[in-house]
């Protein structure tokens, strides 16, 4: 039985995922249907938690809008998402960025840019 359940998340698992890791500012873009109609919709922000195994892998990512952290949990390798783009890579010492949630303005954004070799 677990066989078959292999080979089917097998199929639904997106070949090509861009490699990313916690404390990354991401774009990750997503298809919203309205009515008949689909459009690609982004969300960007600091990736702070990654979760999950193989299909049902998920990442939150954590942005402030409007002064309000706002935070979303997307499944990976959701047919939803559409893809998910590094913007800037930052190092993270831990593997997840709650500590981030008790932060206000522009430190509740900061994360150390990876240094470029």
């Amino acid at each position: 039985m677990s066989a078959i359940i292999a080979k089917i998340n097998q199929e639904q698992m997106k070949p090509e995922v861009t490699p990313f890791n916690v404390g990354d500012a991401v774009r990750v873009h997503t298809r919203v249907v309205e009515g008949d109609k689909e459009r690609i919709q982004i969300y960007s922000g600091i990736v702070i938690g990654r979760k999950g195994t193989l299909m049902n892998q998920t990442l939150t990512v954590r942005r402030i809008s409007y002064g309000e952290g706002v935070e979303r949990v997307f499944p990976i390798h959701s047919p939803r998402v559409a893809k998910i783009e590094v913007e800037t890579a930052g190092t993270a010492r831990r593997s997840k960025l709650t500590y981030l949630r008790k932060r206000k303005g522009k430190s509740a954004m900061a994360v150390r840019e990876k240094a470029r070799v």
